[in-house]
């Protein structure tokens, strides 16, 4: 993978993660935010 790629990669990780945040921020209910939170933990092992 060249550097460009990598750059692209990590930026687009971040932007992801900052999108997964706000939306847990900006979750209805409690019971929504531990959903989402689930979500992202699954995938984040998945990409491990």
């Amino acid at each position: 993978m060249n550097i460009a790629a990598r750059i692209r990669a990590r930026r687009a990780n971040a932007r992801n993660r900052k999108a997964v945040a706000r939306a847990i921020d900006s979750a209805a209910t409690p019971a929504m935010r531990h959903e989402l939170m689930a979500i992202a933990q699954a995938q984040l092992n998945n990409l491990r």
